[in-house]
């Protein structure tokens, strides 16, 4: 593993433990089901890290090494980052919405949207499944578009913390989180995406810029409250192996 990639999962370390302190210190809504369901999310995530290591980042350390064109001078540097950065959140955006709207990407991604309850440690929540086929889909981009091993891991650093500020259940002064809003992706935007209709989980889909949601029509006008239901309103959370296996059992619905 590259240096790169052990400050990402460093970064990613000391970020999730700030906000588990600071969500039960400042929280928005109650808290869950305690122990338990940090143990599901928890063993989600361990269950994912070997993946990272041993396909996600040789993959895009290989795809990033034989890109299809040269990079022109302009499209470097800290701009160049800055267009990637971009770039690969724009890419995101699509691909979270592929995972809501392809039926078979959707078992998957359901797995993240089982949790009952939102806090930090929703953002590691994910089926391992759906990390591998989201790391080959982005094989095709990053050799597309020549982007450089360090942009991917940029990219998927600050992806990570986004993901980890906007499940929080840390409550913001409203007119900071207002003013964040505009750019960012905020707790109050991300948590409707979590609501249990599926009105709410089909939108809402950005994960660091919230622009795209404006952009391509898919932003819920719900607002967030602190009572707000939370998960998928056809089914209830799984225990961890169960979770492990639901992607490849038959469709509840």
């Amino acid at each position: 593993m590259t240096d790169l990639s052990q400050y990402k999962f460093l970064a990613l370390g000391l970020f999730l433990v700030f906000f588990l302190v600071a969500e039960r210190l400042m929280p928005v809504a109650r808290a869950g089901k305690g122990r338990q369901r940090l143990f599901v999310n928890a063993g989600l995530w361990a269950s994912v890290l070997p993946v990272s290591a041993l396909f996600v980042v040789p993959l895009s350390l290989w795809a990033s090494g034989n890109p299809l064109w040269q990079r022109p001078d302009w499209w470097s540097g800290w701009s160049g980052l800055l267009i990637d950065l971009l770039i690969l959140d724009l890419w995101i955006y699509w691909m979270h919405r592929g995972f809501h709207e392809v039926p078979v990407l959707w078992r998957f991604h359901e797995i993240h949207h089982r949790d009952e309850t939102l806090d930090a440690s929703s953002a590691v929540r994910f089926h391992f499944g759906e990390v591998m086929i989201s790391a080959s889909v982005r094989l095709f981009v990053i050799i597309a578009l020549a982007v450089p091993f360090s942009s991917v891991i940029l990219f998927e650093t600050v992806a990570a913390l986004a993901a980890i500020f906007q499940h929080s259940n840390v409550r913001l002064p409203r007119f900071l989180e207002r003013a964040l809003s505009w750019v960012i992706v905020t707790p109050s935007i991300h948590w409707i995406h979590h609501h249990v209709t599926k009105e709410d989980t089909n939108s809402n889909y950005c994960n660091i810029f919230s622009w795209w949601d404006l952009l391509f029509r898919t932003r819920s006008t719900t607002v967030r409250t602190s009572d707000m239901p939370i998960g998928l309103d056809y089914t209830k959370d799984l225990s961890l192996v169960n979770l492990w296996l639901q992607p490849f059992r038959k469709r509840e619905h």
